[in-house]
């Protein structure tokens, strides 16, 4: 059965596949890549065509432009509960001792909120992500139910988290306030490279809503019946390119001028740098041995601690020990050896029984070790370690004495029905007097009674909490012990102005150390006292001069950056419409020429070459119609149509019809109607001739390439006098002709 062939260059085919796929693959395979992200955020691992997206403003249903929201704010909760929980990271100790205390277990419970708050932050920036690549890559971001429900549980566990926040632990906001004292220079600086990225797929939006908006402007003058509609899509265009850039565009000049107000104490002359803040070793030095314990204070002496600090209990039978927590679960190992009496304050205990609890045991313990950043011990350090006991207040004096270390210490004050009860103050003086040491070394921390100690004890220094400077000075205090994170107001200016020395509790981060640094504190305590001492300078230390070249350097940077980016956007949008009307002006310009010969051949009566010829094979344009090979190498994409000529009535073939032929006007009708004469004898001798040498060809070669079938509704006899017969011979003729140009046209455009 004749065919008609379809014939596309190879180099075209693989130009035009290079020409699709985008430049995030390389090398990887495109279907797979849209179906990846397509499943993992559709849960559709079918790609379906119809599912691409709709030109115009929107990018998918109104449902989803409902549900976009909730995914952007489930997004920025998690983001931010994260950021918060990483910053407070200096309070995971106390945060794990006061669930323990409900508990009675230890575990890094501050670590498991991490890893959770990691996940939820993960999960919601990678669906923010799919749903940027699908918009991107033209198809409808609709997210599947499943991801819908864990969005709103998402949402509902970071507002729980959140709140517990606010409620119970609202100085943790001040944590992170301090930490972007420290960091806000450096966050700038990322924070402009991050918009130099996002300026790539903000620019390539906008610059596209500026050719479709410019392209709608064209079309209302040609459908003025559809200018209100129309008028109504630009405006919602408008509106997105403003919704998209003007947010941009306000946050990048926010980020250039960010630097007029940032105050970071990190920030000044290398000269003006104060010394680097004392050590008190926190219960000595934890992270190296048990806490309360000689082998935790001799590591503090020997990392080079300016002090110990401790807490003081008073036993029954009014011996002063060393211990923090209230009972005895904890630390010792009174679960193994008094099981019913584990939940016993541990004043109630006489001497005699404290003395024989081990308090390293638990150190030694991988599943309770106090500190998730512990290194390990080593044998003859866990060995020390499993054999510690509870030591007397009279024993950390005594080392104190020995190395010349200052001693602070909470006094706790014994609970009811204890002999000490009221009078635990003046005994504790007693026994710090009986026990020689020189009065500097102590720092008085307690408030109770605190008359009767400055008149009992003149030599030691009296250390105060948050007071106001008119009541220190009354008072004569010069020292005070504070948390941390009152360093947030003004970094305590007004104490240092008054030449009052500050103690931080507890600072174990070292951006927190250095922070502390810059701000010209004295002294810190810490459990991280081997890490901190071998800080040399402060961290994300930087000069005025430094500081300022970066912002200038990076503003100015960004700024060429982002304006090449929305150029380049600019000028491929540019190009590719000047490539489009050229392409519709060369199809215009060849239709014309064609048509122009077509009519020239009609109006001087000539004789018509058979278009329908042929030659050996293989098959070739020019063997089949040597008129269509000009047009062919101008348009190599065009869908050229071969028909062979009638056959005779005694060998009628039966052929589907591919493709309808365009029906001709009256008037062409009757003008190749009135040519009949001069056109009959050529044209039936012709097709004779032609089907006599294509027969032969057609059995033995084949086609190569795809082909199109034509075929006619029923036969006719070869030579019909009649008038009929020859106006549907000028009809088909006519239609052959027009279905190529037509053919030519519709395959350019597509």
């Amino acid at each position: 059965m004749p065919k008609a062939n379809r014939i596309e260059p190879g180099s075209q085919r693989r130009r035009n596949l290079k020409k699709h796929n985008p430049w995030i693959l390389c090398g990887c395979n495109r279907q797979c890549y849209i179906t990846l992200i397509t499943g993992c955020y559709n849960c559709e691992w079918q790609i379906k065509q119809e599912k691409k997206s709709r030109p115009g403003p929107c990018c998918c249903s109104w449902r989803e432009q409902l549900f976009y929201p909730f995914l952007i704010f489930s997004f920025l909760l998690s983001v931010v509960l994260l950021f918060v929980w990483i910053e407070t990271s200096n309070e995971y100790f106390g945060f794990d001792w006061v669930i323990s205390l409900g508990t009675g277990y230890w575990f890094f419970w501050s670590i498991v909120l991490l890893s959770l708050f990691g996940i939820l932050a993960a999960y919601c920036t990678l669906l923010v992500v799919l749903a940027f690549l699908l918009v991107w890559e033209g198809y409808e971001p609709n997210l599947h139910w499943c991801h819908k429900i864990l969005v709103l549980l998402v949402i509902l566990i970071c507002s729980f988290f959140l709140w517990i926040l606010c409620k119970y632990w609202q100085e943790r906001w001040l944590t992170a306030g301090l930490s972007l004292q420290i960091f806000a220079p450096y966050v700038h600086l990322s924070s402009i490279t991050v918009m130099v990225i996002l300026s790539w797929p903000v620019g390539f939006y906008l610059i596209h809503l500026e050719e479709e908006a410019r392209i709608r402007r064209y079309k209302m003058t040609y459908y003025d019946r559809e200018r209100t509609k129309r008028c109504n899509i630009l405006t919602k265009l408008r509106a997105l390119q403003v919704a998209i850039g003007l947010p941009f565009f306000l946050i990048l000049l926010c980020l250039y001028v960010t630097p007029l107000g940032i105050h970071s104490p990190c920030i000044q002359e290398e000269g003006k740098l104060g010394p680097k803040p004392d050590f008190f070793g926190h219960r000595g030095a934890p992270m190296l041995g048990p806490e309360n314990t000689m082998m935790s204070f001799e590591k503090a002496v020997e990392q080079g601690a300016y002090g110990l600090e401790s807490d003081v209990q008073l036993s029954y039978d009014q011996v002063p020990f060393l211990m923090h927590d209230n009972d005895l679960r904890r630390t010792t190992n009174i679960r193994e050896v008094l099981p019913n009496a584990s939940f016993t304050h541990a004043s109630f205990f006489q001497w005699s029984f404290l003395s024989t609890l081990n308090a390293g045991k638990w150190f030694v313990q991988s599943r309770l070790k106090p500190f998730y950043k512990m290194k390990p011990l080593s044998k003859a350090d866990r060995e020390k370690a499993e054999n510690q006991t509870i030591p007397k207040l009279t024993d950390l004096l005594e080392l104190a004495q020995k190395e010349k270390k200052f001693v602070i210490f909470d006094l706790n004050a014994p609970p009811q029905k204890h002999p000490l009860r009221n009078t635990y103050i003046r005994h504790v003086v007693s026994v710090i007097l009986d026990s020689k040491i020189e009065q500097h070394l102590i720092l008085w921390l307690p408030n109770f009674d605190r008359q009767y100690v400055r008149n009992a004890a003149p030599g030691f220094q009296q250390v105060g909490r948050l007071f106001s400077i008119e009541r220190l000075t009354k008072e004569n205090i010069s020292r005070i012990n504070v948390d941390y994170k009152r360093l947030f107001h003004n970094g305590l200016s007004d104490y240092k102005a008054a030449n009052i020395k500050i103690n931080l509790y507890i600072v174990n981060e070292p951006w927190l150390y250095s922070l502390a640094w810059c701000c010209r504190i004295h002294s810190v305590t810490t459990d991280n006292i081997h890490i901190l001492s071998q800080l040399n300078q402060p961290y994300f230390f930087m000069t005025p001069g430094y500081y300022m070249f970066m912002w200038l350097f990076m503003d100015s940077v960004s700024a060429v950056l982002i304006i090449t980016i929305f150029y380049f956007h600019w000028w491929r949008e540019h190009k590719k419409e000047m490539f489009d009307n050229a392409s519709i002006h060369t199809d215009s310009q060849s239709i014309s020429l064609q048509k122009r010969e077509l009519g020239s051949q009609e109006s001087s009566n000539l004789s018509i070459k058979p278009p329908f010829r042929v030659m050996e094979s293989p098959w070739t344009l020019a063997a089949l119609y040597p008129a269509l090979t000009k047009s062919t190498k101008k348009h190599p994409h065009s869908r050229h149509l071969l028909v062979v000529p009638k056959k005779k009535a005694s060998e009628p073939e039966q052929v589907k019809e591919a493709i309808k032929p365009l029906m001709p006007h009256e008037d062409a009708v009757r003008q190749l109607a009135s040519t009949k004469k001069s056109f009959e004898t050529i044209w039936d001798a012709a097709r004779e001739d032609t089907f006599q040498t294509a027969l032969p060809s057609l059995k033995m070669n084949k086609p190569t390439v795809s082909s199109v079938e034509i075929s006619q509704s029923e036969t006719e006899p070869e030579n019909t006098p009649n008038s009929k017969s020859s106006q549907e011979s000028s009809l088909i003729m006519f239609s052959i002709t027009s279905s190529i140009f037509s053919s030519e046209l519709l395959s350019k455009k597509n």
